[in-house]
C-alpha cells in the first residue's frame, strides 16, 4: 500500500516558550528522562538520565555520533565602516584563492553583493584584523549561502575558528537568552555545547549532535557495569538539520545532504546476536539507516556517503531498533523522524502518538531543545 502524504501541519504543536532550556541541567545526567515503548503505546515512564544504563539490556549496542562542533558562528561589521552588521555561519572550506582559505557560509547581512567586506569580531566582542570578502552566491547550499574569501590569515580554517568563531547556538536558544536577559560566556557554550565523547580528529559539525549532551563519564561507567556496548558513527551536522519544512508536504521538502561514514561501528553491521541497536541521536540513525539502505544494494561499504535519507512515518527500518533523542522542534525532519518510530502500520499512527507524548511532555513541564531533557525510545 503507497504512503499517504504527510501534510506539514501535521507536526506541529505548541510550546510554551518557557519550556525553551538556555542551558543545560547540571550535572549533563540529570536532565529528565521520557521512556517511551514502541510495542506498548500506552506506557510512559518519567525517570532522570542516569537512570538509562539500568533501561537497557547486556549486549545491547548505543551507537554514538563522534562529530565535533566547530565555533562556526561568524559575527562581523562593515569594513568600510559604514556601519552595518552581519551574522553568518561557517559550513565548509573551499580551494583557497591566492593563498587565503575559501568558505561557504550563511549570511544574514543588508545589501549583500560581490566583493563586499565585513571584519570579524571574536567571542570577546573585539574586532580583529580577519577580514571576509563576498565572491559569489554559492547555489547548492540554498538562500543566502555566499562563496567568501578570508583576508588577512594563512592559518587553517580550523585554527581561524577557533580564535575568532563564536559557538553555534541554535536562533531560537539566542532568541529566549535575549529576552529573558540573560548572558552566558562563549566559553561556557563552548564546553556545554559539545558530547563529552566528540573526538579532536572529527571536528565539522555546526550544531551539535544534541542527545549526546546528556552523556556523562559516570553514566559511561555504569554502562560498562551494565554490559551495554558502545560504537561510534561520523556524521558532520549541517545546518539543513534544524530547518523547519516551509512545504506543504512533507515529501516536497528539499532534504539537506550530510557527510557520514561508520567508523568504528562498521565491524558491527549488520546487526549481529540478540542486542538491541539504541543509536544516540537522529544524527547516529541517519548514518546507520544511510548505510544500511547501501548494503541492501551492495554489501561493500564506501568509507563515506553523503546521505539525504529522509524518515518518516511508512518507513522501514534496517539496523536501528531504539533511540536516545531530544525533543525537537515543530514542522521539523527530526520530529518527523521521530513519528515513524512510533508508526505501527493499521495499528499505531506515529503522528498521533508522537503529538500526544509531546502534549504529555508540556503537560509535565519538561525542558525542549538542545540544551533540554530527553527521551529514550525503546523496542
Amino acid at each position: 500500500m503507497p504512503r499517504r502524504p504527510i501534510h506539514t501541519d501535521e507536526l506541529d504543536f505548541e510550546l510554551p516558550k518557557e519550556l525553551i532550556a538556555t542551558k543545560p541541567i547540571e550535572p549533563r545526567d540529570q536532565s529528565r528522562l521520557l521512556v517511551v515503548h514502541r510495542s506498548n503505546p500506552d506506557r510512559l515512564e518519567h525517570r532522570v538520565f542516569a537512570d538509562l544504563p539500568d533501561l537497557l539490556e547486556p549486549e545491547d549496542l548505543l551507537v554514538f555520533n563522534r562529530s565535533r562542533v566547530v565555533p562556526a558562528r561568524l559575527i562581523g561589521e562593515n569594513a568600510a565602516n559604514t556601519g552595518g552588521a552581519f551574522e553568518g555561519l561557517y559550513l565548509s572550506p573551499l580551494e583557497s584563492i591566492d593563498d587565503c582559505p575559501v568558505w561557504v557560509a550563511l549570511l544574514k547581512a543588508k545589501r549583500a553583493k560581490p566583493g563586499k567586506r565585513y571584519r570579524l569580531i571574536d567571542a570577546n566582542g573585539q574586532p580583529t584584523d580577519i577580514v571576509l570578502e563576498l565572491i559569489e552566491k554559492h547555489e547548492p547550499e540554498g538562500p543566502g549561502a555566499w562563496k567568501v574569501r578570508v583576508i588577512g590569515s594563512t592559518d587553517s580554517t580550523e585554527q581561524i575558528l577557533e580564535r575568532i568563531g563564536h559557538t553555534p547556538l541554535p536562533p531560537y536558544i539566542l532568541a529566549q537568552r535575549k529576552a529573558r536577559d540573560e548572558h552566558p560566556t562563549d566559553a561556557y557554550d563552548r564546553s556545554h555545547y559539545q558530547t563529552v565523547y566528540a573526538s579532536d580528529d572529527e571536528s565539522g559539525s555546526v550544531a551539535a549532535p544534541t542527545a549526546g549532551l546528556h552523556f556523562t563519564p559516570r553514566v559511561f561507567d555504569a554502562l560498562v557495569s551494565r554490559s551495554v556496548r558502545t560504537a561510534e558513527v561520523v556524521l558532520h551536522v549541517g545546518a539543513g538539520t534544524f530547518k523547519p519544512i516551509e512545504t506543504d508536504t512533507l515529501d516536497a521538502h528539499p532534504m539537506h545532504a550530510e557527510m557520514c561514514s561508520m567508523g568504528d561501528a562498521g565491524d558491527l553491521f549488520p546487526p549481529r546476536g540478540s542486542g538491541r541497536t539504541i543509536a544516540v541521536g537522529s544524527t547516529s540513525a541517519r548514518t546507520l539507516e544511510s548505510f544500511a539502505g547501501l548494503y541492501e544494494s551492495n554489501p561493500v561499504l564506501p568509507q563515506t556517503h553523503s546521505t539525504r535519507i529522509m524518515i518518516s512515518p511508512g518507513y522501514r527500518w534496517r539496523w536501528v531498533d531504539g533511540m536516545v533523542t531530544n525533543f525537537h522542534l515543530p514542522r521539523s525532519t527530526l520530529l518527523a523522524m521521530v513519528a515513524s518510530m512510533l508508526d505501527v502500520p493499521g495499528e499505531v499512527d506515529g503522528l498521533e502518538r508522537i503529538r500526544a507524548i509531546y502534549a504529555q511532555a508540556v503537560h509535565e513541564q519538561y525542558r525542549f531543545y538542545s540544551y533540554g531533557d530527553a527521551m529514550l525510545i525503546l523496542p
